[in-house]
């Protein structure tokens, strides 16, 4: 690192002890001088118990913080929750302020957010997905979707029971839903 580089503030990937990064990061912002970012996911997920909403951090393990290295590197170590900040050797790498303003920005135009570091998501299902159903009366059974409405929580799923297919109307949050690769 550059010594001009070391008396502003940048921003800096700190890791953080695991499921704990919002503490890190409320620990980190009463630090002075010391900016905290710890972007987080909502989303609705199925499982066998009915619906619940689930909070987990856009980067599991790592917050990013905005301080004067020179400055602040030793207390941002030794703040509660914080495991260190994260080196390539002796190097602390800072990452562009564009890259942390980006998610941000993206934060902000997307709708459903609770607060300024959490976006929330909203599941896709396609026609032709395999799924399972994860409770109600066709608990564990796999399916095909057949119909997704728009704007609605509803699908139609393709059932094989007594003997035959049957299209079954069905709340998507009562769906384990597909894996897909990202893209």
């Amino acid at each position: 690192m550059s010594p001009s580089s070391t008396t502003y503030s940048q921003w800096f990937v700190v890791r953080c002890q695991t499921k704990r990064e919002h503490i890190a990061a409320a620990n980190l912002r009463n630090l002075p001088e010391v900016e905290a970012f710890c972007p987080r996911l909502r989303y609705r997920k199925a499982t066998r118990r009915g619906k619940i909403w689930w909070v987990e951090p856009m980067f599991p393990g790592y917050v990013m913080a905005k301080f004067t290295i020179a400055e602040m590197e030793r207390a941002v170590t030794f703040c509660q929750g914080v495991r260190g900040l994260v080196r390539f050797g002796s190097e602390i790498p800072p990452v562009p302020d564009s890259f942390v303003e980006s998610i941000k920005q993206e934060i902000r135009n997307h709708k459903g957010g609770m607060d300024e570091e959490v976006i929330s998501l909203s599941p896709t299902i396609e026609i032709g997905d395999e799924v399972e159903i994860a409770h109600g009366p066709f608990q564990g059974m796999q399916g095909t979707i057949v119909a997704v409405p728009d704007g609605t929580e509803r699908v139609k799923v393709l059932l094989e029971f007594l003997g035959s297919p049957h299209a079954v109307d069905m709340d998507l949050f009562s769906l384990l839903l597909p894996r897909r690769p990202s893209s």
